[in-house]
Order: structure tokens, then sequence, then C-alpha cells
């Protein structure tokens, strides 16, 4: 079943125009490095085996950084198959406006926190927020509003966003 989840996964992605990479622990430094236009600032990933320590991104970053970066890097717990959708999760390292204010967002996903579709996410996130966490943003490919007459793309948001799925 993991196997058809992240495939359904990266197929939604596709459709979003969304790229994705796989890469084990052992490669995510190399993979990340290719992904992100620098400047670049991070969180602190939480995923046993990966880390921002020896690439080119700022973790915890001013607020001028923050405004000058190009990428942003944060993990995401949990994301949905059938949609393409990235539950990022609110922390006081920032996950938030790093994934919000770069141009361009990575998001890195364990492939065991990709959920077939929003019941078995939902669930997930219950028992989450049962545990003490505050709020998630749903994001689904890159941000694009029409409010304004015709479809503009990053105004509330990044115009670019790429998933770095890590294998287990």
């Amino acid at each position: 079943m993991a196997t058809e989840t992240v495939a359904t996964f990266e197929s939604s992605l596709d459709e979003l125009g969304v790229g994705m990479t796989r890469t084990d622990p052992e490669g995510f430094d190399d993979a990340l490095a290719a992904i992100i236009d620098e400047p670049a600032v991070g969180v602190p990933l939480r995923i046993d085996g990966v880390s921002l320590d020896d690439v080119p991104v700022t973790v915890d970053p001013t607020t001028a950084q923050l405004e000058s970066a190009r990428t942003g890097v944060t993990p995401v717990g949990t994301a949905v198959a059938t949609y393409g959708t990235l539950a990022i999760e609110s922390s006081a390292a920032g996950d938030e406006p790093v994934s919000l204010f770069p141009e361009c967002h990575v998001a890195v996903v364990r492939e065991v926190d990709v959920m077939w579709g929003l019941d078995e996410a939902f669930a997930r996130l219950d028992e989450e927020f049962d545990a003490g966490r505050d709020s998630v943003v749903f994001a689904t490919g890159a941000s694009a509003t029409a409010d304004m007459g015709e479809m503009v793309e990053g105004v509330h948001g990044p115009t670019a966003v790429h998933v770095v799925v890590i294998e287990s």
C-alpha cells in the first residue's frame, strides 16, 4: 500500500505542477542541495536521519533573512496522497512563516507520513491535536488566487513548491 500511496501522491503533485524527489536519508543532503536556490532558510526537520546541518540553509532565520530568502525548507508531518496536500504544522521554530514567505517552499516528508486520503489524515491529525498540537495549515500546490480578476500565483505564499519524500 505504501508504494501505491506514494505513487498516487506523486501523480497528484504532478497535476499541481509540484516537483517531487525521492531519496533515502543518506542521499538527502545531495538531493536538497540540487533543489534549493540560495539564500535558503529552514527549520529543524524533526525527522530521524536527516537534518539541515550540511546544506546551505540558515536555520532559525532572522526576520531579514526570512524576507530575503528564495527557498524555505520545512518538515511535513502528514501529507494527503489523493490531493497532493501538505499539512504544515505550527511550531515555535516557525514552520508556517518559513513555508509561506520565500518564493519556493521545499517540504520534507517521510513516505510513512503520506496518508491515502483525508479520512486517514484527519484521524492522524485528531490524535496530534489531542496530544497538544496547536494548528496546521493545509497547502495544495503553489499559492494562487483568482480574486483579482485572473489567476495570480504567489500572492499569499510561494510561487513554487517541491516535495522531498524520505524513503524508509
